[in-house]
């Protein structure tokens, strides 16, 4: 990338590409994020026509002994109320293949809610929620703890079942999708 336009579109770096105190705003945090590239997850909840989703790289182990999983939701995103009212969750954990989940999950396009769903296949498990078939993962999980911090809703998930598959990891850095293997 023509480094003029970097320093144009990029708060944190400066012409030089040497690194300089930033106001710690939303866009400096936005943007020092970025950097750091993540495995994409979607998370689905709900039952139905009820059921909606959304696209994280937020998505971690919290614990293994119990099996928890830590994920931050939005308490602003249409999936918040749906994860709270369900007390389920599931992270599907992508393939390099599914960046289409990705993105309908992500609200391109301007789906909402069930609609996200269309175009894959999914099954459920103990806890009612959505798995993607296909996806490297699902870890599904019952809501143990939600802990309601600033924008965001830290939700702790005890782990219920988990169905695993093979491929590659679909990442995220930058603004772009990628995949990584060995």
């Amino acid at each position: 990338m023509n480094l003029a336009l970097r320093n144009s579109i990029d708060p944190v770096v400066n012409k030089r590409e040497q690194p300089f105190e930033h106001v710690a705003d939303q866009d400096a945090l936005k943007a020092a994020m970025r950097r750091m590239s993540g495995g994409v997850s979607v998370i689905t909840a709900g039952v139905g026509d009820e059921r909606t989703g959304a696209t994280v790289t937020s998505a971690t182990a919290l614990s293994v002994d119990p099996p928890t999983m830590i994920v931050n939701i939005n308490r602003g995103s249409s999936s918040w109320p749906v994860i709270s009212r369900y007390g389920h969750f599931c992270v599907n954990i992508l393939s390099a293949e599914q960046q289409a989940v990705a993105d309908r999950f992500a609200g391109k396009g301007g789906l909402k809610g069930a609609e996200r769903y269309d175009g894959a296949e999914w099954f459920t498990l103990a806890s009612g929620a959505s798995v993607l078939r296909g996806a490297l993962a699902g870890i599904d999980c019952e809501v143990d703890e939600v802990i309601e911090r600033h924008s965001h809703a830290i939700i702790l998930g005890r782990v219920v079942s988990i169905v695993a598959g093979d491929g590659h990891s679909l990442v995220y850095s930058n603004g772009r999708y990628g995949r990584f293997s060995f």
